[in-house]
């Protein structure tokens, strides 16, 4: 494969047309994920795309790439759709909240699948909270079907499900910057079905994953992630999308004005403090941030567990402990009708 031109297209005027396209993308990226590509050149070539810029045809080129390398794993026999959490972020200054949004859904019983690294590169991974909530990682795709059918909940370390993608995001140590590969696997739906929660914290990157899931089809919710990780920041709700059968709907705007403070938020965001806070919300002893509590409405509905968003607000503050404020579950106009 002729990685040089590659490196060409990437590497010349930034005002030039001549990116890759959606075929050259898909084929890259399909060398990289096989290991096809010595390390000199694919270190080049992740640096290159990454400084250069990601188009909508890099990422619907990748996600052809990574779906045909990714273990699939069966419909579970329930019918019921499966939430898919990526895990590649990591605290830093607000404990990390994607296990308790994983456990909320668990809790009725909607499966509930989280897949990313084993460590943090120095932040709080949610492989960590999650480890001390007990939920420990798959070793297999068929320990984690067993433990999706038992429990309604896996991690699923990257590894398991795409042992091409791991070896990208591996480099992200060596490279000493992210790289494409973290945005492909954003992307990753071991099921072909599954609700995708999406995030990221660039507007226009939330535009470029927005023309791929709607060009690629699927069901994904988007958002502006929280240091990296696709649920809503604890002090102010993003405007959350639900993009399905190639339409997209504004679930929630996103919320005006100062933050909302959290009394009891826990002021460290290790993952022992941060466990320890998930239990006492589930528990009913803590507020719960209204921001996720809107977030988790918008899962029931896409997965189909509500009828409507009505429904999904209603069903969500009950879950929540009718603890969170919900000013902001007021339904908006024009969100009540059956999008399904």
């Amino acid at each position: 494969m002729p990685f040089v031109r590659y490196l060409k297209t990437l590497a010349g005027s930034m005002d030039s047309s001549a990116a890759l396209d959606e075929a050259d993308a898909h084929d890259l990226f399909a060398a990289m994920l096989d290991g096809g590509v010595p390390d000199l050149e694919l270190g080049a070539l992740l640096a290159a795309l990454w400084m250069r810029g990601e188009t909508a045809a890099h990422l619907m080129g990748f996600r052809r790439a990574l779906a045909s390398r990714t273990f699939p794993m069966e419909p579970l026999e329930e019918g019921r759709r499966p939430v898919v959490l990526p895990a590649y972020g990591g605290a830093r200054e607000w404990p990390n909240l994607l296990p308790l949004l994983a456990m909320l859904l668990q809790r009725l019983n909607v499966p509930v699948l989280v897949h990313g690294t084993l460590e943090g590169g120095g932040r709080v991974a949610a492989a960590y909270v999650l480890r001390e909530l007990g939920v420990m990682p798959c070793a297999s795709v068929r320990a984690a079907r067993e433990a999706l059918h038992a429990d309604h909940l896996a991690f699923v370390p990257t590894g398991v499900l795409s042992p091409g993608l791991a070896q990208v995001l591996a480099l992200k140590n060596r490279l000493g910057m992210r790289s494409m590969g973290h945005l492909a696997a954003k992307l990753l739906d071991p099921f072909g079905d599954a609700v995708l929660v999406v995030g990221a914290s660039s507007a226009a990157r939330r535009e470029r994953l927005a023309e791929t899931l709607l060009a690629g089809g699927g069901n994904a919710l988007l958002l502006a992630s929280c240091e990296g990780e696709p649920v809503c920041h604890p002090l102010h709700r993003p405007a959350i999308d639900w993009i399905t059968d190639a339409t997209r709907v504004r679930l929630f705007e996103a919320e005006r004005g100062p933050d909302k403070p959290v009394p009891g938020l826990p002021a460290a965001v290790d993952a022992a403090a941060t466990a320890s806070w998930i239990r006492r919300g589930l528990a009913g002893d803590a507020l719960l941030p209204h921001p996720l509590v809107n977030q988790f409405a918008c899962c029931l509905h896409a997965t189909g567990y509500a009828a409507d968003m009505n429904q999904a607000k209603a069903i969500a503050v009950v879950e929540a402990g009718g603890r969170a404020s919900t000013t902001s579950l007021r339904p908006r106009p024009g969100v009540s009708a059956d999008y399904r």
